[in-house]
């Protein structure tokens, strides 16, 4: 059934961002190969258990890139400081159309986000909290 659902994603998406979404959904398979995967909200997401709510992470394929978000993105380490912030909790990780894939990066910010998947779910409202005051007291800074 995924491979259908990747198939209707790719239709979907600008043909240069194809290659980029492969890569990406293969590289996420191989750290993970439970993840349950659908397109959701014109993106290809990725959960656990069907838990539609608190997905893992997605691909999201635009005109201009492709990005791999991490919902709860702010608790993942980072090493290679390629996270950008987006809501209070997601952070993506940005790709050209010609970018190639770090198979070994990808599959490790994957497994560090599997891992954490069950603090994130039992600490929601606590990580939200804590990313929106952080994001307040930083535009309080700059402002």
């Amino acid at each position: 059934m995924t491979g259908a659902a990747l198939d209707t994603y790719l239709a979907g998406v600008d043909p240069q961002a194809r290659r980029v979404v492969g890569e990406l959904d293969r590289t996420i398979r191989a750290a993970y190969p439970d993840f349950d995967a659908a397109i959701k909200y014109r993106i290809f997401m990725y959960t656990i258990g069907q838990n539609w709510r608190r997905w893992v992470c997605a691909i999201n394929a635009t005109p201009k890139r492709v990005s791999l978000n991490f919902l709860y993105g702010v608790l993942l380490d980072d090493p290679r400081h390629l996270l950008r912030g987006g809501t209070s909790v997601l952070m993506s990780w940005d790709f050209a159309f010609d970018d190639e894939v770090d198979a070994a990066a990808v599959g490790a910010y994957v497994s560090e986000a599997v891992r954490r998947y069950d603090e994130y779910a039992s600490n929601e409202d606590r990580i939200l909290a804590n990313s929106r005051a952080a994001a307040k007291a930083s535009k309080q800074r700059r402002g």
